[in-house]
């Protein structure tokens, strides 16, 4: 029998060794949940784009935890912004044992996945959701990366009061759990400044024809018009008050704050007309902002819409609470999440103890050729 050579004995081992390294790799699983169909789906696109360029960085630096190689891996799923496929998507999550859950976009669908998620034991963090009745469950699961409606509402309420100087403002929402939930604040918050609220008026989150409501508000000829929803509908809303001769500032919150609003409302009716609110930085301010922008860009042939910032840090509070726990476990990582300090894109992560982003920031926007522009 032929000896075999030291190269070729050293080549087995180590081909052996790679094999056993290989093996042991463990595959860690982050949900993520948005509308990827629907009206919606342009947020939730941009929201799963985030998540996903935070996957493939935490991939690319070859992490280790508990002593073995970790392979991160995105199990996306289609909410369409309705609140029963929601709970369906959480609980494929659920039975596919996820290790985290980045999700869903909206309150509406948030609000009632998070009892699944928290029934599990498996962390989940929202990019987006914004309604407070999210963090007042009392589920320690539940964790925002994002301001919430109290700020969002009341921000742009006050800024109706004090340097538009408006005197009369209507209110209309779209009937959902985020939509409602902002307009119920703002109002309240105008009140407070001492604005008249001449009209208070609901549609829903599918709608397009707006022409009623808007002739009901006309006579009263508000200074603002303050809509709780999403930009599917505040587009068509503003084609439709400058067919009417409606002169009135359109006003919302994150919902409507995006690039797309300018296609679907028109760039001819889209501009310093329109002011927004979003529960964060903006983007050129934001610590990894301008960096991320440009890689996204790169990644993804398009711009971002608001939140793929704040999903892709989502992913990465989850993948550094694995970190620190060195653990891939939820109900051992889920400890070191609570307590987090993460320089991420958007900023400093930190939460409260019922799950809101510490020291959260909102910035107001409205839209100047096309594009959205910080007003503060």
């Amino acid at each position: 029998m032929k000896k075999l050579s030291l190269s070729v004995v050293a080549t087995s081992m180590t081909l052996a060794f790679a094999a056993s390294a290989y093996a042991q790799e463990v595959v860690v699983k982050i949900g993520h949940v948005a509308p990827i169909s629907g009206a919606q789906s342009h947020y939730g696109k941009d929201n799963e784009n985030g998540a996903r360029l935070a996957i493939n960085d935490l991939n690319a630096r070859k992490i280790t935890i508990g002593g073995k190689p970790v392979k991160f891996e995105l199990v996306p799923e289609d909410d369409a912004a309705d609140p029963k496929q929601g709970t369906q998507a959480a609980q494929k999550l659920v039975d596919a044992k996820v290790n985290g859950v980045v999700g869903h976009l909206n309150s509406g669908t948030t609000i009632p996945a998070s009892r699944i998620y928290h029934d599990a034991g498996i962390p989940q963090i929202t990019p987006s959701a914004t309604n407070p009745k999210y963090a007042q469950q009392g589920f320690k699961s539940a964790f925002r990366i994002i301001a919430n409606d109290n700020a969002l509402g009341a921000a742009t309420a006050i800024y109706a009061a004090k340097t538009l100087k408006a005197k009369k403002v209507a209110v209309i929402d779209d009937r959902t759990a985020y939509g409602q939930g902002l307009a119920d604040i703002f109002e309240r918050t105008a009140k407070a400044q001492g604005m008249q609220v001449i009209g208070r008026q609901f549609t829903n989150d599918k709608a397009t024809d707006f022409q009623a409501i808007l002739t009901a508000i006309k006579a009263a000829k508000p200074d603002v018009v303050f809509y709780g929803g999403m930009d599917s509908q505040a587009g068509p809303m503003l084609r439709q008050m400058k067919q009417l001769g409606i002169n009135a500032k359109m006003m919302g919150g994150d919902g409507i704050c995006t690039e797309e609003l300018v296609k679907l409302g028109g760039a001819e009716n889209v501009g310093s007309n329109v002011i927004c609110a979003v529960g964060g930085s903006d983007l050129a301010k934001m610590p990894g902002g301008p960096d991320f922008q440009k890689r996204f860009k790169e990644a993804y042939k398009m711009d971002i819409q608001v939140y793929a910032p704040y999903a892709y840090d989502a992913v990465m509070a989850l993948a550094t609470a694995m970190q620190k726990a060195n653990s891939t476990d939820p109900k051992k990582y889920l400890a070191e999440l609570a307590k987090l300090d993460m320089k991420g894109v958007t900023g400093r992560v930190q939460f409260e103890s019922n799950g809101e982003l510490k020291n959260a920031a909102v910035t107001l926007f409205t839209y100047k050729d096309g594009k959205k522009v910080a007003l503060n």
